[in-house]
């Protein structure tokens, strides 16, 4: 099974997390489950860009983006070559380790 290493973030993930996931998940709701609190304002319908990450690595072995997820990640703060919605990626058969960036779009972040 891969795993899944997520880098620290000052708020969200200060001391950064790994897990293993099945091949065929989807990130976000696999970063949820493992108590990672991405953001997700419209509950994971690639309609904004709230669980935008970056995958410094894995990338490659990820499938690629379609137009759609395409069209929203044009409107992510600090866009990279290797930035996703965790909403729209697929866990493949690589390790993966993802970067939360810094700030997103969502102006009124819940609770998690």
């Amino acid at each position: 099974m891969p795993k899944i290493t997520v880098l620290p973030h000052p708020v969200l993930c200060p001391n950064g997390t790994e897990f293993e996931s099945e091949t065929g998940k989807n990130l976000a709701r696999e970063l949820v489950a493992h108590n990672v609190p991405i953001e997700h304002a419209c509950e994971f319908s690639c309609a904004c860009t709230t669980c935008h990450v970056y995958v410094n690595k894995g990338f490659d072995s990820l499938e690629e983006a379609e137009d759609q997820e395409e069209d929203v990640l044009d409107q992510a703060w600090g866009l990279r070559a290797n930035s996703r919605l965790s909403c729209r990626t697929i866990i493949g058969e690589e390790d993966l380790t993802i970067e939360l960036p810094r700030y997103s779009k969502n102006h009124a972040r819940e609770a998690f």
